[in-house]
């Protein structure tokens, strides 16, 4: 089975509840919700901001449904309110 690095950067409220360097080792094709409920696992602390943070890969907001095929570095983002 091959596996894929996942590394983890967060930005916003949700940079304060993660610890800065996360990246962990999944099999290949784990959905990015699949990632969130393991960080949650680890940290439920983030289950709240987890909930309603964008996710992101390179300059693209993906949705949790996507699948993640090779190592990347996905980013969560915290909302933002403003205008």
């Amino acid at each position: 089975m091959q596996t894929i690095e996942i590394k983890i950067e967060a930005f916003g409220a949700i940079e304060r509840l993660l610890p800065k360097a996360l990246a962990f080792e999944f099999a290949a094709d784990q959905q990015v919700q699949d990632v969130l409920t393991h960080i949650v696992g680890l940290y439920p602390d983030a289950a709240l901001a987890m909930e309603k943070c964008a996710c992101a890969i390179g300059e693209d907001i993906v949705t949790r449904q996507v699948s993640l095929p090779t190592s990347c570095t996905l980013v969560l983002l915290s909302p933002v309110a403003g205008g």
